[in-house]
């Protein structure tokens, strides 16, 4: 099960990365949840479909991508946990770099939960305030 889980985890960086919403719909089980740390405007808990609008948004928010690299991974049971790194340029222009540490939960070959932290402030400063310029809004 762990090295399914880890090809599943590898798939996920990839659709992310990409910004494949169509493959992260099919990497999500129906009754998926995303649990994000902080209190940025797309924190807390959200349902699958919520958690698909917001990947939208990143890709608006990062035009050229936003580049994951997992830099460790660890497997038990259902249970992945990734360390990661991204990289990319906010739609202002902004770089973009911040480091994670992610815990997914896969049942039956499907991402069932993710919890992600990071670092908040960075997120905040460039991703937020890039959302916010293209939505027309201050991102307070």
């Amino acid at each position: 099960m762990s090295h399914d889980n880890r090809e599943i985890a590898r798939e996920f960086f990839d659709a992310i990365s990409r910004v494949d919403v169509a493959k992260l719909d099919a990497l999500y089980a129906d009754d998926f949840e995303l649990w994000t740390a902080g209190t940025l405007p797309f924190s807390g808990t959200k349902n699958k479909a919520e958690a698909l609008e917001g990947m939208a948004m990143v890709g608006a928010a990062f035009p050229g991508g936003l580049e994951f690299t997992i830099v460790a991974m660890t497997c038990e049971g259902e249970r992945v946990a990734i360390e990661a790194e991204s990289d990319g340029v906010a739609a202002n222009g902004r770089p973009y770099h911040n480091q994670y540490h992610f815990l997914m939960e896969v049942r039956d070959g499907k991402i069932r939960r993710f919890k992600e932290y990071m670092d908040t402030m960075h997120a905040h400063e460039v991703m937020v305030e890039s959302m916010a310029a293209l939505a027309g809004t201050d991102g307070k």
